[in-house]
């Protein structure tokens, strides 16, 4: 069985700059970590790899050559391989256009795939868009929203327990297909030291927008359907009244007086 996990690298959440000109992520010099809940997905797949036998882990991530370092991690969390889609034609890709190179990257690296786990969104844009258009692509049945993921008997299912807005649910859908993993109650694992030394024995490979052959007007900036015109930070919440070392009449006649002032009594 194959798995594929879609990974990226955010920059720290205080770090985040956005070019004025472009919209985009000023990434440069920047502070970047593995989006947390594309650990979480990974989590997901090292644990159907313990439990069954020939599962195979291939985690795939779109960015600058940077990037290889969150490959790096995942491969030290279990992975067995990494593979990095970069070049600078990719700059600027919106969540469409990502999705779209993601969806053609596993079709050239790992064709016959099983399953495709991926974080429900990443910390820096929090859209929660590229897996789903990852599965329309790909034309896969998709379950969102996962904290407990596990096969059938057969292995030609997935069955995903996912969160809903009152509680969770309990989804199967036939394999191959792909499900977005949210925090849940699964708890990150932490590398061993060999576990890093082996890492390092793993093979990262790179792929361009040469090898996929995407028209380059589709890549990109060039390609991307939405920009970010701006950003800021929301206004500053002003401080309420409080109301100290009152009795209780003198408190109720403060906040009569005060609710009157404002007119939400007459």
């Amino acid at each position: 069985m194959k798995i594929v996990v879609c990974i990226k690298q955010v920059p720290e959440v205080t770090n985040v700059q956005v070019d004025p000109e472009t919209g985009t992520l000023i990434r440069e010099g920047v502070k970047s970590i593995l989006n947390p809940f594309c650990e979480y997905a990974l989590d997901h797949a090292v644990r159907l790899k313990q439990e069954f036998e020939d599962v195979s882990i291939s985690v795939i991530s779109m960015g600058p050559p940077q990037a290889k370092d969150a490959l790096l991690r995942c491969l030290e969390l279990g992975a067995d391989e990494g593979i990095l889609v970069t070049d600078r034609k990719f700059a600027g890709a919106d969540s469409w256009v990502t999705a779209l190179t993601l969806a053609e990257a596993i079709r050239l690296t790992v064709p016959d795939y099983d399953l495709i786990l991926v974080g429900k969104q990443a910390i820096d844009g929090d859209t929660a868009q590229v897996g789903p258009e990852i599965a329309e692509i790909l034309s896969l049945p998709q379950i969102t929203y996962g904290i407990e993921v596990g096969l059938s008997s057969t292995r030609k299912q997935i069955r995903v327990k996912q969160e809903v807005e009152r509680g969770y649910e309990v989804v199967e859908a036939a394999l191959p297909a792909l499900v977005t993993c949210s925090k849940g109650e699964v708890v990150r694992r932490a590398p061993s030291f060999l576990d890093v030394l082996n890492a390092r024995k793993k093979c990262i490979r790179s792929v361009s927008a040469d090898d996929l052959g995407i028209p380059v007007e589709e890549l990109g900036l060039k390609g991307s359907f939405t920009q970010v015109v701006k950003v800021f930070p929301p206004p500053e919440k002003k401080c309420g009244r409080l109301l100290q070392n009152l009795e209780t009449d003198q408190a109720a006649a403060e906040i009569f007086n005060f609710l009157k002032e404002k007119r939400f009594i007459e």
